[in-house]
């Protein structure tokens, strides 16, 4: 793990000043790197009959597909509002200075299906607990919210359903 850890490089100041950003591309840009990742976080998954993963915009989708791919699983893509073609279920939530909301196609997750969810960071988990609670709505049942990388200082499982939460790398 902790050779995956070295890969992924630091951006002080990014977005904002104060700001240290766990800069994942450099991690995804070696090919060697990206597939210990989704190999890693793939098997943790082998064997649990995950009907689909849901990927959370934008590079959730870079692992969501590839596990799915994995599981041989669908896939459900989470995007900013008015990206999705069809009929969608929209929810907001907040932020630290203000709010934000994602959507998904309302057909793409059906009552009693599997569900894991994929994203690239956990931080505080506000997005992560917006989408469990589009799932949860939908009528799937979450098998566990997975993340590459966790940012622990920052408390984000604590927004998520207990004991249904894994980092691959934590920070």
């Amino acid at each position: 793990m902790e050779q995956l850890k070295d890969i992924i490089r630091d951006i002080p100041d990014f977005p904002k000043k104060g700001i240290l950003f766990k800069d994942i591309t450099t991690l995804l840009a070696d090919a060697a790197s990206y597939q210990k990742m989704i190999d890693l976080l793939s098997h943790r998954y082998t064997g649990q009959r995950i009907d689909k993963v849901v990927g959370v915009e934008a590079r959730g989708f870079i692992i969501g597909a590839a596990l799915a791919y994995k599981l041989g699983a669908g896939v459900v893509l989470v995007r900013k509002p008015g990206k999705l073609p069809g009929e969608t279920f929209s929810k907001s939530y907040d932020l630290e200075y203000g709010t934000d909301t994602l959507e998904i196609h309302i057909d793409s997750i059906k009552k009693g299906e599997r569900i894991l969810i994929a994203d690239d960071l956990l931080a505080t988990g506000g997005t992560a607990s917006a989408v469990v609670d589009m799932v949860t709505d939908m009528g799937g049942d979450i098998v566990e919210c997975c993340f590459m990388v966790e940012l622990e200082f920052l408390n984000g499982r604590q927004r998520l359903p207990e004991g249904k939460t894994f980092s691959l790398l934590q920070f």
